[in-house]
Formats: structure tokens, C-alpha cells, sequence
């Protein structure tokens, strides 16, 4: 045993997006998928929907996985693997519900179990376990969509009440979400809210439509701490090097994915130039 200092160390995001049906899971993680890696070849979508990811073909390349009844542990398991050895970068698990209430999942496993019904628990949950632990090893950024119960609410519209749906429950087995670093829950409007955040950076937020940004700033985050590649310090290197407010900006909007992890330096370079700026025209006016 050794006692040793806390040290964040670079990371590959868990990403959880749950909401009722036609609340934009699928979209909006392809789109925060492209902005983990930029590169739409790098990303697959483990399709358990009937091949819906198809739909969204026109955003670019990507990659589909189709997987069919029985929806075992295993098949996922076999999936992710088979993603990782394809040098795959963010992998969609679209959705992980199928692998707990699906045909063939566990509590479809469970319930055709013959016995004793509590004992075959500890039968099936190591499946389960298995299928938590290969998402939270995985070598890639993995981003799991989740369904929600479906539920209606009255709203006042205009003076009326009118039905409108809402997501409730996910569809899996309690505490999953415990395991993501972030769980966003989506509305029916396709507004995404951060119900569990531990980089920080999202929880408290008003919602927000998911997009590319979000995945910027998510491999922002990813990459800082220790095994941080020489790209970050080379970065670093160039705030210190730009050479005017106009060259720092640029720098600033094209590279979204360090704008959290490097707003620091930004800051204190921003400072440093406006200091410049302004002694050179007080020279100007002065001389």
C-alpha cells in the first residue's frame, strides 16, 4: 500500500444522453461525437434502433453497428470490442435500454430463468456488470443514449390545457448513471439539461441544444491533467506567442476545445497585449 497525491490524468469521456423518444438523442450525440474527434470515420453507432442511426447520414462518413434480439450483455460487450480494435475514436451506444428491458436483455434473461428468482440475481447481475465495466475500460470516448418512461403533463397554452410529453425514468437498471462523468437529460423540445456533472462545466447551466461546442469543450477537459500530449503545451506556447489582441482572439475562436482549459492564459495574455496596445499610443500621442 502507498499513499500518493491526487492527479487528474487524462480521460476518455462517459457521456449519458436519456429522454422519451423523439427528444434528439441519436442527433445530438453524433453531433457532440464529431466535436470529440473531428473526424466522422473515427465515430460508430452501435445501432440497437432498427438502423435509425441511417437517418442522420447527411451530417457526414460515419460508421454504423447494427445489433439485433437477443440484446445480451455479451453482444454488447462484443460490439465495443470489435470497435475498438477498428481504431474507432467515440463510440454511440444506441441504446443501452435494450441491453436491460430488450428481448433477450437482463430482465428478459431473468425472467425465464427456472428457480428461485432472487438467487438467480446473482446469476445474471455479473452479465450486467461485465457489460458497466467494458463501457467505463473502453479505450474510446463512449457516449450511451438511454430512453425514458414516457409521461404526459397538462400545460397552459394560450389559456388551454394541452397534453404534452415528457421524459421521465431511464430505461435501465438504477444507478447507471452513477458510472457516466456526465448525464445530460433531454426534453422533448431537444433542449439538454446536466442532472449529473463531474467536470464541471455544464451543471447549474441553462439548457442548451447539444452541438459540436460541446464536444470541443468535453476533449478539452479530457485532455487536460497528467499524460497530457505535447499538443496542449504547444498551445500554450502559441498563446504566449501571439503578438496582438486580433492574433489572440483568432486563436481563441478556432480552437473551442481549449477555451475552458486555457482560459487562464488567455487572460493573462490578453492583459500583457492591452498593456502594449496602450503604451503604444500613449508614445503615439506623446511624441
Amino acid at each position: 500500500m502507498k499513499l500518493q497525491k491526487a492527479e487528474r490524468r487524462r480521460a476518455k469521456i462517459r457521456l449519458c444522453l436519456q429522454g422519451p423518444s423523439g427528444s434528439g438523442k441519436t442527433y445530438s450525440s453524433l453531433l457532440v461525437a464529431h466535436g470529440l474527434c473531428d473526424d466522422w470515420s473515427k465515430i460508430v453507432v452501435v445501432d440497437t434502433e432498427n438502423h435509425s442511426a441511417d437517418l442522420y447520414a447527411h451530417l457526414g462518413v460515419y460508421n454504423t453497428l447494427s445489433i439485433e434480439a437477443p440484446f445480451t450483455p455479451e453482444r454488447y460487450l462484443e460490439a465495443i470490442l470489435l470497435c475498438e480494435k477498428s481504431g474507432i475514436e467515440v463510440i454511440i451506444l444506441d441504446s443501452v435500454s435494450h441491453e436491460w428491458d430488450g428481448a433477450g436483455g437482463i430482465l428478459d434473461i431473468h425472467g425465464n430463468m427456472p428457480g428461485n428468482s432472487f438467487a438467480n440475481w446473482s446469476k445474471v447481475t455479473p452479465r450486467h456488470n461485465s457489460f458497466v465495466q467494458a463501457i467505463l475500460q473502453s479505450s474510446c470516448h463512449i457516449i450511451a443514449t438511454v430512453r425514458s418512461k414516457q409521461d404526459y403533463v397538462l400545460t397552459d397554452k394560450n389559456g388551454k390545457q394541452v397534453p404534452e410529453k415528457v421524459g421521465m425514468k431511464g430505461v435501465q437498471r438504477d444507478g447507471l448513471d452513477y458510472e457516466f462523468t456526465l448525464v445530460f437529460e433531454l426534453d422533448i423540445k431537444q433542449y439538454a439539461s446536466a442532472t449529473k456533472d463531474r467536470t464541471s462545466l455544464f451543471i447549474d447551466k441553462t439548457a442548451t441544444k447539444l452541438s459540436e461546442n460541446e464536444g470541443r469543450i468535453l476533449l478539452g477537459w479530457c485532455n487536460q491533467g497528467a499524460g497530457s500530449s505535447t499538443e496542449t503545451v504547444d498551445f500554450s506556447v502559441a498563446i504566449r506567442k501571439a503578438k496582438g489582441l486580433e492574433e489572440l482572439k483568432k486563436l481563441y475562436r478556432e480552437n473551442l476545445c481549449y477555451q475552458i482549459s486555457h482560459k487562464g492564459e488567455f487572460t493573462a495574455r490578453k492583459k500583457v497585449l492591452e498593456a502594449e496596445q496602450s503604451e503604444k499610443l500613449f508614445n503615439i500621442f506623446t511624441h
